[in-house]
């Protein structure tokens, strides 16, 4: 059977007065949910000023976390989280149109991962991330939704360009822009002894990855990971709220699919 243990900060840097980050998850109360339900896991990274941004991120949270906790006995995740996603983005979207007429925008990015079974399902908008590592190897899931990645993936720019770009932080999808917002969602299947990480980017903007990996590889004890990435990115400056969710597969249950339905390997 699936086993997971997880660690989660938010903090809000050393610059900004406010934290406009929000963080959610499910956790299974027994056997049975970890076998119909699953685990879920989400960060949003919210924008607007003022308080807006707050109100973005913790509403879209909140709807997923909501929406989650609602599902229908064994319903397959790739398919449950876009749908997560659309609603989340219909609420801070309604909640937007009321405080545009104060002259005021608010919007937020999203990443969510669900686990079940063998399989760890990802969906985001914007340019907060899941990383895994595995093996020694640390692997980016997703991918920025920014005007530099963007230009990047068409040749524009090179790799090197695209971190030191202006663009880097302007973002080309976001929750609460738009009636409708396309995610980007995929499933990897997990094995035992791998850590996922969901991070905004007050931690990867001032970090790089090889010091991410280091800290979660060289920490057994996902709470003290969890401190140590929240420090490291407060020494590099502290110029964004930063916050990470840490996942690490202790066991999982082996399965295969037949028309749709799960079934169990030997």
């Amino acid at each position: 059977m699936l086993d997971l243990e997880f660690a989660e900060r938010t903090d809000p840097g050393r610059v900004r007065g406010n934290n406009e980050d929000a963080l959610g998850h499910v956790l299974p109360t027994g056997p049975a949910q970890v076998q119909s339900q699953g685990w879920f896991f989400a960060i949003a990274d919210g924008m607007g000023g003022h308080e807006y941004g707050e109100v973005a991120s913790n509403l879209a949270i909140k709807t997923a976390v909501e929406g989650f906790r609602k599902i229908p006995k064994g319903v397959m995740h790739v398919s449950l989280l876009p749908r997560l996603v659309q609603e989340a983005n219909a609420a801070v979207y309604d909640a937007g149109q009321a405080t545009s007429l104060r002259g005021a925008r608010m919007g937020t990015t999203f990443v969510a991962c669900a686990l079940r079974f063998d399989s760890a399902v990802v969906s985001h908008v914007g340019d907060s991330r899941c990383y895994l590592f595995r093996n020694g190897r640390g692997t980016q899931l997703t991918r920025d939704h920014t005007m530099a990645e963007e230009q990047m993936r068409l040749g524009i720019l090179s790799k090197e360009e695209a971190a030191e770009h202006d663009g880097r932080h302007v973002l080309t999808r976001s929750l609460g822009n738009e009636l409708f917002v396309a995610a980007d969602t995929q499933t990897v299947n997990i094995l035992p002894g791998d850590v996922l990480l969901l991070c905004t980017d007050g931690l990867y903007g001032g970090v790089p990855d090889a010091s991410i990996q280091r800290i979660v590889e060289r920490s057994g004890d996902l709470e003290k990971a969890a401190e140590a990435l929240i420090t490291a990115a407060n020494d590099a400056g502290g110029h964004d709220n930063v916050s990470v969710q840490l996942i690490r597969v202790k066991t999982v249950e082996r399965m295969g699919l037949y028309r749709g339905r799960p079934y169990r390997l030997l």
